[in-house]
């Protein structure tokens, strides 16, 4: 796919993988900016914009995004995209779509606020990575010397998992889980699983109580 273009073929997987579990489960969904969101938030910083600015217009392409996997569900999602995590949602439906809310929550944030506002207490993160490990698989291969060898968790908890991110969150960062809904998710004791997006086989397995790849952070 040429860069920018939306994922439907993915899009069409993940509707299916939702609706195959929605006997047993109740679906929240944060979208969020992805690598558009970035390259936006990149440009405005080359040219002087404070972290408001790029804060806002990562919410402005997380609310476009949410408006197409809103679509993609139709009639069996909500019809509104929630954009206030903490006001309560008066639906009995069981796939609810959310986006950015406001300068300096990221959408883990959101999730985290929505799930303390709703008494959830498991987060799924569907991300790019296999595992969280103890070093950032960007800049690391499995195969390089001793030092660049990574270290994969299938379980951590949150107090190691805060050593290996970076200690404060700014606009555009990657990290498996972001920093400030990491400190609130240890808090309210929930529990936030990392699961590589691509492999919607591995969300599946999760959501069936089997084993799974990715990690889970408590």
């Amino acid at each position: 796919m040429a860069p920018g273009d939306i994922d439907t073929a993915f899009l069409k997987l993940f509707k299916k993988a939702v609706i195959k579990n929605l006997e047993k489960n109740r679906f929240f969904i944060f979208v969020g900016g992805g690598k558009i969101c970035r390259n936006y938030q990149k440009a405005l910083l080359e040219f002087g914009a404070d972290n408001q600015k790029r804060d806002w217009i990562g919410i402005e392409v997380s609310r476009l995004n949410a408006k197409v996997v809103r679509q993609v569900f139709n009639q069996l999602a909500f019809s509104e995209i929630i954009t206030n995590p903490a006001k309560k949602i008066n639906t009995r439906k069981d796939i609810v779509i959310g986006a950015g809310s406001k300068p300096g929550w990221s959408t883990d944030y959101c999730a985290v606020a929505l799930a303390k506002n709703m008494g959830i207490k498991t987060i799924i993160n569907l991300t790019d990575i296999d595992y969280v490990y103890d070093k950032n698989p960007n800049k690391f291969s499995m195969t390089d010397g001793p030092t660049g060898k990574l270290k994969a968790f299938k379980k951590i908890d949150w107090g190691t998992f805060r050593k290996i991110v970076p200690a404060k969150w700014i606009p555009g960062l990657s990290s498996p889980f972001d920093p400030r809904a990491s400190r609130e998710a240890e808090i309210l004791k929930i529990k936030v699983v990392i699961i590589n997006g691509r492999k919607l086989d591995r969300l599946e397995d999760f959501l069936n109580n089997q084993d799974f790849i990715g990690t889970i952070i408590c």
